[in-house]
């Protein structure tokens, strides 16, 4: 898993010593968050780390769904240490650590925290929970879920034949771009075997966007995200006669736009039969 905020390797600063006692092994394939680096002498019991999952992070009204790249991570100290930190102590060391790279404190109470961090356009929710001398960091790096499956032709010509239009999953983008991602070339490669394997067929390529930003510049951003995907049929061998690009912006979600799960579905490229 590709190691984020190297250069914000935080300092949990004690107030007090815990001696000389030496921390026991930690969890095979287990090891601290780079954002942060553990209380001196403790052991990792166990931990999760995920590419892509969900946690509900608590805002002091309610809790929030966050979805990305997961990490938990379990710490208790020695055995043999005789200076006991209090459950506060703990979650003020995560406090004043991020507070020092710039995270901000979202929700406090006796055993938990939750904060935020956005460093180098990454959006980091962090949940420090402690209980007596033993604490649990979660962490989730915010981002949408990298479509790993696409459909085939076969689904395509399908989804054009009952509806009139079908939406390309793994057609991607980089950020405010118009550039196609390498990942794109295996949902680009099925519609152009399906056009090639009906030579009457001709589409729009629609592109759609969320509703993050100005609606002109997303209009914009979606009309040259289409004319990428038809440049790129082109280059592949079908004439530019057969496809049209329109720009949709932000006007025909699928989902709602509150939440980043929702924008991700928006932020699409479409096939829609003329």
């Amino acid at each position: 898993m590709k190691r984020i905020l190297s250069t914000l390797l935080g300092v949990l600063a004690l107030s007090i010593s815990v001696g000389t006692c030496l921390a026991k092994e930690d969890a095979k394939n287990c090891q601290d968050h780079p954002l942060l680096t553990r209380i001196p002498g403790y052991w990792i019991t166990s931990c999760t780390q995920k590419q892509f999952d969900a946690y509900k992070f608590d805002t002091g009204k309610d809790r929030t769904q966050v979805e990305g790249q997961f990490w938990e991570i379990r710490y208790l100290p020695p055995p043999e240490l005789t200076a006991k930190l209090s459950a506060l102590q703990l979650l003020r060391n995560v406090e004043n650590a991020l507070k020092q790279v710039g995270g901000k404190v979202i929700a406090t109470g006796s055993m938990r925290e939750t904060l935020t961090l956005t460093k180098d356009g990454k959006e980091l929710w962090i949940e420090a929970w402690a209980d007596g001398n033993k604490y649990v960091l979660t962490i989730v790096q915010k981002e949408a879920m990298v479509q790993e499956i696409t459909a085939n032709a076969d689904a395509f010509a399908n989804g054009l034949k009952t509806s009139g239009h079908i939406a390309v999953e793994g057609i991607l983008f980089d950020t405010g771009k118009a550039t196609l991602k390498p990942e794109s070339k295996q949902a680009i490669g099925e519609v152009v075997k399906l056009l090639k394997a009906d030579a009457g067929l001709k589409v729009f390529v629609v592109g759609h966007t969320d509703n993050a930003g100005a609606v002109d510049g997303n209009m914009k951003l979606s009309q040259a995200r289409a004319e990428a995907v038809v440049k790129e049929l082109a280059d592949n061998g079908i004439s530019a006669a057969r496809l049209k690009a329109y720009g949709n912006g932000p006007y025909a979600p699928v989902a709602s736009n509150d939440a980043e799960e929702g924008r991700a579905k928006n932020r699409r490229v479409e096939l829609v039969k003329q």
